[in-house]
């Protein structure tokens, strides 16, 4: 698997972070994206000391402008053998009618339209290599409306939707694409979840109880349960949507 390039959005921490490490410990470069922070550059160093060719880029998925520039960074790139979009935002947790509008918007940015700008802006990248694995990070949202994440559920099935359509419409070029949900991970996006009211969202105390209970996994263990679908799902398999808690 080595000399292989695979791009992991939102790999500053989390889940993503979790995958770079492990597409990294198998020898592949990773390009490490996520908006500028401590916490990208903290990651790119623990990449890069797995991965030396590793490297990072400060992309914010919801402005057109930066994933442009994110995609000339990458211009010298000859093949990505993969991509995992793994980036992904919750917020606004509150009623669709009393949300936020630009929040709301911004959110539909980060979780759909800003992976189709960024997959578009690679893809003679993509087309040229042999086979390039396409994974993106969906959600158990993406199956059932919950009240208050409407830009969450939204965005998610779109996403979902998106990778079918990525499957379709890419296996002429050898371009694969699965979605996977990770189950409930113990990532900030679960911290920000039990930081809302009652009154914005009236689940707060089932997911407040799943911390209590430990019922949350490790960012580490699920990076562990979906790796040998980001590196070897087949032609067979895309198009497929996939639950982590099923592997």
């Amino acid at each position: 698997m080595g000399n292989k390039t695979y791009l992991v959005t939102g790999a500053s921490k989390g889940i993503g972070r979790s995958i770079a490490r492990s597409l990294a410990r198998d020898g592949m470069r990773v390009v490490v994206l996520a908006r500028q922070s401590d916490h990208l550059e903290s990651a790119c160093d623990e990449i890069q000391s797995l991965s030396p060719s590793s490297f990072s880029i400060a992309c914010d998925l919801a402005n057109p402008e930066s994933i442009d520039s994110a995609v000339q960074c990458l211009e010298e790139l000859d093949v990505l053998d993969g991509i995992v979009h793994n980036a992904g935002a919750i917020m606004p947790i509150r009623s669709m009618f009393e949300a936020d509008q630009d929040a709301w918007e911004q959110n539909i940015h980060i979780n759909l339209t800003g992976v189709q700008r960024l997959t578009k802006g690679l893809y003679a990248k993509m087309r040229a290599a042999e086979h390039c694995r396409v994974t993106t990070i969906s959600s158990g949202a993406a199956l059932r409306p919950l009240h208050s994440w409407s830009a969450y559920c939204i965005s998610k099935a779109g996403l979902d939707m998106w990778s079918r359509c990525l499957a379709e419409e890419g296996a002429k070029d050898g371009i694969t694409a699965i979605s996977i949900a990770p189950g409930i991970v113990n990532t900030d996006m679960q911290r920000k979840i039990r930081s809302s009211s009652s009154d914005d969202f009236p689940m707060v105390e089932s997911f407040v109880g799943y911390y209590e209970e430990g019922q949350l996994t490790n960012p580490d263990d699920v990076a562990e349960k979906l790796h040998p679908l980001i590196i070897g799902h087949t032609t067979e398999q895309s198009g497929q949507r996939f639950d982590v808690r099923e592997l």
